[in-house]
Parts: structure tokens; C-alpha cells; sequence
């Protein structure tokens, strides 16, 4: 029986796809310490304080026994073994999402050391996506409960600041602005968070404002606890002061420099210029990375307007270069653009062309073009609102055309730093909820992707998904195999018109996708049945 343990967040245990049944909360707090010391021989005595603390009754030792027999029969009898006078239960590193927190922490600090910014950031945002809330919520109230999330707790504000270190390093910083000062409110004594908001405001040309932002965070700490900043505050307010150079972003290599041969590409066309900021947003997440780079392409109809164009490309080009991403650009005459944007993916061999919707959706004989042509994943972006904060939503099925969506979904969900989640009808085959199918899906996108998957249970109609969109920052859905002859669909459709959702249709192409493994020749996917 394949397990799995979850201590970020309320206490859970998947077997086989399924949540396990842990018993009550004394059961599951003798649970979660031995999971807290996983492959470590925990003394009963270690048992009996961590769930009574100072006062355990006279039968506490068999009591204690009791659970851990009916956490055997729940887990396997050879999870928890018996050590002298204590219990051990066994657990692969991979199993329990704490070990794969501190891993991918501890990837992403040495990284950050080996001026590897890009590859920090992933592994640090892979790390956060793993929490579900404050570790061992349901058990707030438990003695043991509170020296575990206390740790977990802090080594998440650790993942934290290093993600957000690694932003700065990647030119990140207009990002970063708003995400720290949410974490100031919610952390107002936190200097390291404090020292990351200067930096980040003085990047953006806010000299006047870092400073403010100095004066705050020593007020608060001499209000709040009596003291002056420390010393690396002190230090950062007087190099903004002197406009230090040591303060600005390391340059990045010259305009027009080589780019690795192994780049991973995403072109970028705009059948629509209205829709260019959308999906330059969009190219900012998917090319986040040193190994990726964005190919901006813009067809015109005749040769005087070829200068408009590449000057609108380089407008984009220099907004994709303040997010941290490298791009090209290209600007040519076509009265074939569908044809001639399919050539030019498989000429750069792209992994993913993105481009937009226009008016008439898939009546528009050049998106039609590139959707039957492109060798590579096809994003569509509808509409010409760029994404806000907030989760990346997938309705899910578990068919062919929802993984290929998946996996762009995850890709933007990591570079943004933001939950993933996977949406499934509240009433399915035999009057289940999809939720089996979701947490199998969830499993396998954790397996193989390094993220988690939050499930979103919703009404089978297209209004109840659309509801749930519009609280999230973008809907990004599979087309069918069949959408040549069946078109959008209902609910594709529904999300496609819906004015206050930012929507991705992903048609999937030949090739791997995007988050496939480097060694893959052929299309990286999964099968779940429905269940």
C-alpha cells in the first residue's frame, strides 16, 4: 500500500489515492509526532507528554498502545514498529511532504549561494506550493502540535525570504513589492522581509519610498519591542541613501548575446495588438528561467508597417527583459499568418506557441491555421485583461487534452508562486464526487512536476465552474482531440465569454510539453481512469 504522509497543513494520510482514517484528535497527535521524528525510535514516555502534556492520566501507556494498534490496522501493520519501549514509524523521504519541503529548500539555498537565481526560485516556490496552511491545523489545540508547526512554521518564512531573495536576484522586483508588503503586515517584526521591501522599492526608482519604508519598520520595532533596527537595516538605509552601487541588479548579459542552444522557446504571436499585455504577461511566467527564452512574432500585411510592429515588439521585449525573462523578436509581411507562425514554431523548435483569441474564436481562419499546424502545445489566451493574484484553475477530467493543460498550468502556477488547483464535478459516475480522481491526479502532477495540486469540488454546469474562475487569477483548459468538429464546448465556452476570467485554452501538440523530462522524446502524460 502506496503512502503517503501530509504535515503541512491539517494532518492527512493518502493510501492508494485515497485519505486514510486516523482516528480522533489524541490518535493523531500520536501520529504527527512520530511522523516529526519519521525512522527515529520515540519513547512511549516522548508519547504520553506529547499528547497530555503535564497532566496524563494512570492508563496513559495503554492508551498510547491502543492508537498506535489502531494506526497499524489504518497504515500496515509494518509501518510503526516496535522499538524497545517506544515506536518508529517508517517513511521514504518522498513520502512525507516536510522531507520534500526541506529538499527542495535546501536545493534552493545552495543554488541561491552559487549565484543560481532562476533555479532557486523554482526549487523555493516547489517548497512553498507544498503547504496547505499552518502546519498540523486540526490539532492546534494538541500539546505536541505546537513545537511542530512552530518549526515548520519558521523554516516556511525561511523559504520564503530566500524565494523572494532569488526574485530580486532575477529582477523580480515590481513583483516582489506587493507580496512583501503583505508579508510585513503579516509579519510586522520581521527585518529580513522589511530589508527585502527596500531593496526591491529602491530597484524600482522608489529611492523615496524605501527609505519611508526604513522609518516604518524602525518605528514599529521601537514602539512594538524597544529596539532599533539591526545592523544590515541600518546598513541598507545609508547605501540607499549613497545610492550604492552594490544595491543595483548584477547586469545581465548584452542585447543580442547567445542563447544557450538548449533554451527551451516560447513564441509569442498577437494576432490582436490589444492583446499584446496579456500575453506578454503570460510569456513572463512561462519563460521564467535561465534556461527559457520568448520568440515575439508579429505578422503585417504590408511592408510600411513593419516598423510599427518591430518598435511594438521591442516595447514588449523591454517588459518581458524587467521581469527577468530574455526574449527575440520578429516582425515580418504575411497574407498567410496562420501557415507562417506554424513554420516559424517548428523553425525554432518551440515547446509552446501562445497566442490570442480573437472576436470570433475559433472562426478565425489564422488561429484555425496554427491550431491544425503547430507541432508544438498551442496556448490560446482569451480576452485582454492580464492575470491578477490568485490560484491557477484546471477543470479536470483526467482525458488526454486536461493533462496537457495540467502541465502548462503547473508551469505558470511555479513561476508565479501560487497554488495550483484541479477542479471536478461534484456528482460523477455512480453519484461520486471527483475527488478520487482528483487526488490520483494530484499525486502524479506531485510525482513528476514538483507541485501540489489543490481539488476544487464544483457543481456539473458551466455557470458553477465560472463562478469559481472569477476568484482566480486564470482557467486554463484542454481542448478535445475533436475540437475541429465539436468546437469549444459548453463549458470551454462559457469560461471563453466570461468578461472577468482570464482563460487558456491548450491544445496539445506532438512534442513533449514543457515540463517534461529532458530525456523525453514523445508526449509527457499520464491516464487516470475515472473513479
Amino acid at each position: 500500500m502506496g503512502l503517503e504522509y501530509r504535515i503541512l497543513g491539517p494532518l492527512e494520510v493518502v493510501a492508494d489515492g485515497r485519505p486514510a482514517s486516523l482516528g480522533g484528535p489524541r490518535q493523531r497527535a500520536v501520529l504527527a509526532i512520530l511522523l516529526a521524528h519519521a525512522n527515529e525510535a520515540v519513547p512511549i514516555g516522548g508519547l504520553i507528554d506529547g499528547v497530555w502534556g503535564e497532566q496524563p492520566p494512570e492508563t496513559a501507556e495503554n492508551i498510547v498502545q491502543g492508537y498506535v494498534s489502531q494506526l497499524r490496522k489504518a497504515l500496515g501493520r509494518d509501518v510503526i514498529g516496535t522499538r524497545g519501549r517506544g515506536y518508529a514509524i517508517a517513511v521514504p523521504d518522498d513520502a512525507l511532504d516536510l522531507r520534500r519541503f526541506e529538499r527542495h529548500l535546501r536545493i534552493g539555498e545552495d543554488a541561491l549561494a552559487d549565484d543560481r537565481p532562476s533555479e532557486a526560485a523554482t526549487e523555493l516556490r516547489a517548497a512553498l506550493a507544498l503547504s496547505r496552511g499552518p502546519a498540523l491545523s486540526d490539532l492546534a489545540g494538541e500539546p505536541c502540535a505546537r513545537p511542530i508547526a512552530a518549526r515548520v512554521d519558521e523554516l516556511r518564512l525561511v523559504a520564503l525570504e530566500r524565494a523572494l531573495e532569488a526574485d530580486l536576484a532575477c529582477g523580480r522586483h515590481r513583483e516582489a513589492v506587493p507580496e512583501l508588503a503583505a508579508l510585513i503586515a503579516e509579519h510586522p517584526l520581521r527585518e529580513r522581509f522589511r530589508a527585502l521591501h527596500m531593496l526591491a522599492l529602491y530597484r524600482c526608482g522608489r529611492q523615496a519610498d524605501a527609505l519611508d519604508a526604513f522609518r516604518a519598520a524602525r518605528a514599529t520595532l521601537v514602539d512594538e519591542l524597544a529596539i532599533e533596527p539591526g545592523a544590515a537595516l541600518r546598513d541598507l538605509e545609508r547605501a540607499i541613501l549613497d545610492h550604492d552601487p552594490a544595491l543595483d541588479l548584477a547586469p545581465k548579459p548584452a542585447a543580442g548575446a547567445p542563447i544557450e542552444p538548449d533554451a527551451r522557446r516560447v513564441l509569442t504571436a498577437a494576432l490582436s495588438p490589444a492583446s499584446l499585455p496579456l500575453l506578454v504577461a503570460l510569456s513572463a511566467s512561462l519563460a521564467y528561467g535561465a534556461d527559457r527564452e520568448v520568440v515575439l512574432a508579429a505578422t503585417v500585411t504590408s511592408a510600411a508597417e513593419l516598423g510599427a510592429a518591430t518598435r511594438m515588439l521591442a516595447g514588449a521585449r523591454a517588459e518581458l527583459d524587467g521581469h527577468g525573462a530574455t526574449a527575440r523578436t520578429a516582425a515580418f509581411t504575411s497574407i498567410t499568418p496562420g501557415d507562417d507562425l506554424a513554420r516559424l514554431a517548428a523553425e525554432q523548435d518551440v515547446e509552446l506557441l501562445v497566442v490570442d483569441a480573437p472576436a470570433g474564436l475559433l472562426e478565425d481562419a489564422r488561429l484555425l491555421t496554427v491550431l491544425d499546424k503547430a507541432p508544438c502545445d498551442v496556448a490560446v489566451a482569451v480576452g485582454e485583461r492580464a492575470p491578477g493574484d490568485g490560484a491557477v484553475l484546471v477543470p479536470f477530467s483526467g482525458a488526454e487534452h486536461d493533462w496537457a493543460a495540467i502541465e502548462l498550468a503547473a508551469w505558470l502556477a511555479r513561476s508565479r508562486g501560487c497554488t495550483l488547483e484541479v477542479a471536478g464535478a461534484s456528482i460523477g459516475e455512480g453519484g461520486r464526487d471527483a475527488s478520487r480522481m482528483l487526488a490520483s491526479a494530484s499525486l502524479a502532477i506531485q510525482r513528476a512536476l514538483g507541485i501540489a495540486a489543490e481539488p476544487v469540488i464544483v457543481a456539473p454546469e458551466p455557470a458553477a465552474l465560472v463562478e469559481v474562475a472569477r476568484s482566480r487569477a486564470i482557467a486554463v483548459v484542454g481542448l478535445t482531440e475533436r475540437w475541429r468538429s465539436e468546437g469549444l464546448g459548453r463549458t470551454r465556452t462559457a469560461l471563453a465569454v466570461e468578461p472577468g476570467v482570464t482563460t487558456v485554452l491548450v491544445r496539445r501538440g506532438l512534442r513533449p510539453g514543457g515540463l517534461a523530462p529532458r530525456e523525453s522524446y514523445t508526449r509527457f502524460t499520464w491516464t487516470i481512469a475515472p473513479t
